[in-house]
């Protein structure tokens, strides 16, 4: 079965998918990467080229996971996409890694930054509980169902939508403009062929990292071979135009010197905009806004947990659904890592080493998409990737030099992350001895 199982309903509005989407995007990234590009890379130009091509990089992704998603319409992301377009076994891989650390490890990391900005709004509180307070509160609202999970969406992801457009505006209309052109120049060739802007590239995409997010609800999506497509393309987007304004704005209002090398480069920015209270304005709104990162991840990151369980016997508890079509099981599963992570500070390790397996995991979805058109001609396809074959192959080489990126700079993390891999496929040989084959290995409908 690869739709929203029969009276599920399909709730979820191409508008509330399209909030998923900027929502799971848009964390602390963007706000902190920009004093280690300039240290390199000191050219407003080259900056901005170096963010626009990270999101053009994404609607590669996004092109070909739309193609996928039209085509086997079933939540859970890579977990159904790579077990369609290859075998069982690899479906299994990845959402044991998403459905374990994969959500669960960025939720307490935007959880503990919430709790680090959010000094600024609550000077008294400790940073652990208001991370926990927040995955806590987040997790109520999964837990009440669908509908009111999408209006909670929809409404904080609109708030930090606009609270950005708002320092956006401040920044040119109050800021004090700072000697830096965005025009091309004659040395910006140097820049942009150069090692540090390849490197940047790497942490420019894991900023965009989320533009994927709608895959994992399709079975909840509306008319999902259309709409899933829309939401992925309209967030992706809306996220590439606020990146691509927002360092023009850090650069436009605070001195290149004073941003070089420092992670809070939008407190700084803020100085210069607001004055004094510059760092607790921008505090509050970052604070803000990683609520309704932290509830997509809440919404999407279950929904893996779920569709195992629907395929497999043993995980068949978390496959339940409360009246308002929540997964309860799955999220209150993914609420108790998430605080395991969070007492015991594990998150940061977790997550240096599972970035190796979630780009493996994207990397073979993508390459997918070929296998299938060449493999497959015959299955249907509502949508076809835009660009084929040059847009698979763009994210392809990108993700290809990220993974390469990793292993040569960090092998032991990288490791780790393939032993991660590894143990999935172990516990799968041990489900499919129980039970059998969890799930079709028939890349097509049923």
């Amino acid at each position: 079965m690869t739709g929203p199982l029969p009276g599920r309903g399909s709730t979820v509005s191409v508008l509330v998918a399209t909030a998923i989407v900027v929502a799971d995007m848009i964390g602390v990234g963007v706000f902190t990467s920009l004093g280690f590009q300039v240290k390199d890379i000191p050219s407003g130009f080259s900056i901005l080229l170096l963010w626009t091509v990270g999101g053009v990089v994404a609607l590669c992704g996004v092109f070909s996971y739309s193609e996928l998603g039209a085509m086997f319409p079933r939540s859970s992301g890579e977990y159904n996409f790579l077990g369609r377009a290859y075998h069982p076994a690899f479906g299994f891989l990845a959402g044991w890694v998403s459905a374990t650390v994969g959500f669960a490890a960025p939720v307490a990391l935007a959880a503990m930054a919430f709790g680090e900005y959010g000094k600024s709004v609550f000077p008294n509180a400790p940073p652990l509980a208001l991370a926990i307070g927040v995955v806590w509160l987040v997790s109520l609202v999964q837990l009440t169902g669908v509908r009111h999970s999408s209006t909670f969406q929809l409404v904080a992801t609109i708030l930090k939508v606009l609270l950005i457009v708002a320092f956006l505006v401040s920044g040119f209309v109050i800021g004090t403009p700072q000697p830096v052109t965005f025009a091309p120049s004659a040395s910006d060739f140097s820049y942009i062929a150069s090692a540090p802007f390849a490197i940047s590239l790497v942490f420019v995409m894991y900023s965009f990292s989320g533009w994927n997010a709608a895959t994992y609800i399709i079975g909840e999506v509306h008319e999902p071979e259309r709409n899933v497509p829309r939401a992925m393309l309209t967030g992706t987007l809306i996220v590439l135009a606020l990146y691509v304004t927002l360092n023009a704005v850090f650069l436009h209002t605070a001195p290149m010197d004073r941003l070089a090398g420092q992670l809070d480069v939008a407190r700084i920015s803020g100085s210069y905009i607001f004055g004094e209270i510059g760092g607790r304005i921008v505090g509050a709104m970052i604070c803000f806004g990683l609520i309704s990162s932290i509830s997509a991840m809440m919404w999407i990151g279950p929904r893996v947990m779920m569709t195992m369980g629907e395929d497999i016997p043993v995980l068949r508890l978390f496959a339940g659904r409360s009246t308002g079509g929540a997964p309860a099981f799955a999220i209150l599963f993914q609420l108790v890592v998430a605080s395991l992570m969070l007492l015991t500070r594990s998150f940061e390790a977790v997550l240096d080493f599972i970035q190796f397996a979630l780009l493996f995991c994207s990397f073979f979805t993508v390459l997918g998409v070929i296998k299938l058109r060449i493999t497959r001609p015959d299955l249907p396809r509502p949508y076809r990737a835009w660009g084929y074959p040059a847009t698979p192959v763009v994210f392809l080489l990108v993700t290809g030099f990220m993974m390469y990126y990793l292993l040569t700079e960090r092998p032991l993390q990288s490791a780790l992350g393939i032993l991660i891999m590894l143990s999935g496929l172990l516990i799968y040989a041990v489900f499919r001895q129980r039970a059998g084959d969890p799930v079709t290995s028939v890349p097509g409908r049923e």
